[in-house]
């Protein structure tokens, strides 16, 4: 079959080498003048580091390099994934700077892919699409009162994707919307050319040093099976059903103790910043880590955190451009960079084809995050957001990769539905609405990844999944899932006739 793929991050190229890998035809379209997708040097924000640690946030077949930090940059990233791509022969099939400008559904079955590469357009025809475009890939800037005359003033307003050069923030003065990782990031990387750094937090989350009690590495806490399984699921089963049943005093002491250690480590109760509620809302949308020197900033004083409340709007007073919050107070404003998250859009389908793919509430009713009710030759890769990222989408590629084959045999549709439906709902609950219409799957990474392991046959062994109990996920453990995958699709008899049909 002819695939195109929509996205040349973790999810696109992943996608690419396994399909490749059982014998599709592939052309990854990357509107990025590189490949890496949140990590291309065209959206790479200063400070931009993973949340992971490097033996943790990698593909299974290919463990980044051993000279990396624990912590590895954003640039590291995306040469990680420049080296993935040639290292599986795949980069010749990316077409970068290459924006997919519609995908229409063919007569017939596949799609007419429409592209531009600067500003020549062209077509292709495929039999399957794959929409690996990132949860992440359209940030989301508010729209607030006054942006034309703070902007004539000289003001600059912008999400984190879109401020890349440091020195543009030399010598001015800088606010930063946001509280979560990139926000922190971001502001410790300018709070070192800045004149002044402001933190406006609408509401302080819970952040994980990167080390407890400077020692114990998070991994081991929240990297695990038991970390997982420290968060109550929709469904409990095992060890889980103890740790929320019989053991729950064990289970809150546990977050009693870890709460208690992160308050005093980060010193917050002295800076005024405890978050309300627990620490168990950690996992309510995302987990952030806490940045490395933001809390030093803060206690230092070169950092100001107004927390509880919001940039109403933004102007200019005396000529010069202002952030004006919620209560009238004015903050000096050169530079505001608005963290505020992101949509999750898929802007080249047509309107009835969004349409078929969403609730009545906006949420994406996809199969294992992967795969639409009603719309043929569709996969969706990457939209599993996780603590495991590159692992989920892997284990996504294998499950689409796997379909295509028929060697997965769906619930019927109504069962289907009934089962997106009921988890929506609880993801909907459990996150407040903070779900990412319906992407985004913290703190359960491992459960979604064994769930279309379940649906693949195959899995990493009972040992394996023992050690993640106590031990960090290690992806180079799952090559052995694409090695049997493939050695099942090369016995497999294939009648030489058509294109075989996205199944269900």
């Amino acid at each position: 079959m002819r695939n195109a793929i929509v996205g040349a991050g973790f999810a696109g190229l992943s996608s690419a080498k396994v399909l490749t890998a059982f014998g599709h035809d592939v052309t990854v379209y990357e509107k990025a003048p590189d490949v890496g997708g949140v990590w291309s040097a065209s959206r790479r924000y200063p400070g931009l580091t993973t949340q992971n640690d490097k033996g943790t946030y990698s593909l299974s077949d290919f463990p980044m390099p051993r000279h990396y930090p624990e912590w590895p940059s954003g640039q590291q990233v995306q040469e990680y994934l420049e080296a993935y791509a040639r290292h599986f022969g795949i980069r010749d099939n990316v077409r970068t700077s290459t924006e997919v400008l519609s995908a229409e559904p063919r007569p017939g079955g596949g799609w007419t892919i429409t592209t531009t590469a600067g500003t020549s357009p062209g077509t292709d025809q495929v039999d399957h699409l794959v929409v690996a475009n990132g949860i992440f890939s359209e940030p989301f800037l508010p729209a607030l009162p006054g942006t034309d005359e703070f902007r004539a003033a000289g003001g600059r307003y912008c999400p984190p994707s879109e401020f890349t050069d440091l020195a543009d923030a030399q010598g001015r003065d800088v606010v930063v919307i946001g509280y979560g990782k990139s926000a922190c990031d971001v502001a410790v990387a300018l709070n070192e050319v800045s004149a002044s750094t402001t933190v406006v937090a609408r509401e302080l989350l819970w952040k994980m040093p990167r080390k407890i009690g400077g020692a114990l590495n998070y991994k081991y806490l929240l990297l695990t099976r038991l970390g997982e399984g420290l968060f109550r699921y929709a469904h409990l089963a095992g060890f889980e059903k103890f740790l929320h049943g019989p053991g729950k005093g064990v289970r809150n002491g546990m977050m009693g103790s870890l709460q208690g250690q992160i308050v005093r480590q980060l010193k917050l109760r002295k800076l005024g910043l405890v978050p309300d509620g627990s620490l168990e809302d950690i996992a309510r949308s995302t987990v952030s880590l806490a940045t490395e020197g933001f809390y030093e900033a803060v206690t230092d004083g070169s950092i100001a955190v107004h927390r509880d409340t919001l940039v109403a709007g933004l102007g200019a007073r005396d000529g010069r451009p202002v952030a004006v919050l919620a209560d009238g107070t004015e903050i000096p404003a050169d530079v505001v960079v608005a963290a505020t998250g992101f949509h999750q859009r898929v802007p080249f389908l047509p309107q009835d084809v969004r349409d078929r793919l969403v609730d009545e509430r906006g949420n994406f009713e996809l199969y294992r995050q992967i795969h639409p009710h009603t719309v043929e030759d569709l996969s969706f890769c990457g939209y599993n957001s996780s603590f495991l990222s590159p692992l989920s989408a892997e284990v996504a590629a294998l499950w689409i990769a796997t379909q295509l084959a028929g060697g997965i045999t769906l619930p019927p549709l109504a069962q289907r539905r009934s089962f997106v439906q009921e988890r929506l709902r609880w993801m909907e609950e459990r996150t407040e609405g903070k779900h990412a219409r319906g992407t985004n799957i913290i703190p359960f990474s491992l459960h979604n990844i064994d769930e279309m392991l379940s649906d693949l046959g195959t899995g990493i062994g009972r040992r394996r999944r023992v050690t993640e109990w106590l031990l960090p996920v290690d992806p180079g453990a799952y090559r052995r899932v694409t090695r049997e995958l493939m050695a099942r699709h090369a016995a497999t008899p294939r009648p030489e006739t058509a294109p075989l049909r996205a199944a269900g």
